[in-house]
């Protein structure tokens, strides 16, 4: 079998540089040229791009350090992983209650980004979901529950810029329709899919707030619709209240969400 030759040997040397800095910060372009073993102009050249696009800073006296960029990617990947351990055992005690699937998920370039599935322990129809799926927000429960979050004018935006088209015969597209329905979940604090996003799936959910009001994401339950009535929607409403107040609370207590911005 043939050996896959990789594509752009620039990056592996931008990678070894960057690798160089993270273990070496302030670092001069004769140090990096020595720690990386490459030419002073190639380790330049590369140098200049990754300033350029944030992930490198050069300091006034010359030296090298890891960009903004770069860092504000790792705190980010923190937090998504704070947020996952924070939540845990409460999603987990929520389906103790509720066994169907339970998600986490975040608010990610106007659409909902799975950070967490938890399968149920009994139920023989599961949800295809992954974690790294994306869903949009004006038809996912999660999303729904995180659209009510935003301001009017940050909804008006939203449906001006988003790309609303009809997933399944029952998703909601005229913008008049989605603002009712926002309005309603910002007055019962969750939100349903009921079939907008697949045929035959309901997801109930709803958002999780900082004490800044800053969104941190949302959770949901999800489920075949043949198994949801009325008194079972009611229970899960229920219990996601529940959880949703004993979430934020260890949230807002927790140190590392404290000046969540």
């Amino acid at each position: 079998m043939k050996e896959q030759k990789p594509y752009g040997t620039v990056l592996f040397k931008a990678a070894k540089i960057l690798d160089y800095l993270s273990d070496n910060p302030e670092s001069s372009l004769q140090d990096i040229v020595k720690g990386v073993d490459s030419t002073s102009s190639t380790t330049l050249k590369i140098l200049d791009t990754l300033v350029l696009i944030g992930y490198v800073t050069r300091q006034s006296n010359k030296t090298y350090r890891l960009g903004n960029k770069l860092i504000q990617y790792a705190d980010q990947n923190t937090e998504r992983k704070n947020l996952v351990d924070l939540t845990q055992p409460y999603l987990e005690e929520l389906q103790s209650k509720i066994d169907e699937t339970i998600h986490l998920g975040i608010l990610d370039n106007n659409e909902i980004f799975y950070l967490n599935k938890i399968e149920p322990k009994s139920q023989t129809v599961l949800m295809s979901s992954k974690i790294g799926n994306t869903r949009p927000l004006y038809n996912s429960a999660m999303g729904k529950a995180v659209l009510a979050e935003f301001t009017d004018k940050e909804i008006e935006q939203y449906l001006l810029s988003a790309n609303i088209i009809p997933y399944t015969v029952h998703t909601k597209t005229n913008p008049d329709e989605i603002k009712k329905e926002i309005m309603n979940v910002r007055k019962h604090a969750v939100a349903c899919d009921n079939e907008e996003v697949e045929k035959d799936i309901f997801c109930i959910g709803a958002s999780l707030i900082s004490n800044n009001n800053k969104i941190l994401g949302a959770f949901s339950i999800s489920m075949p619709k043949y198994r949801v009535n009325n008194s079972f929607a009611h229970q899960m409403a229920k219990e996601i209240r529940k959880t949703k107040t004993e979430i934020e609370k260890v949230i807002n207590d927790d140190y590392s969400f404290a000046d969540y911005e």
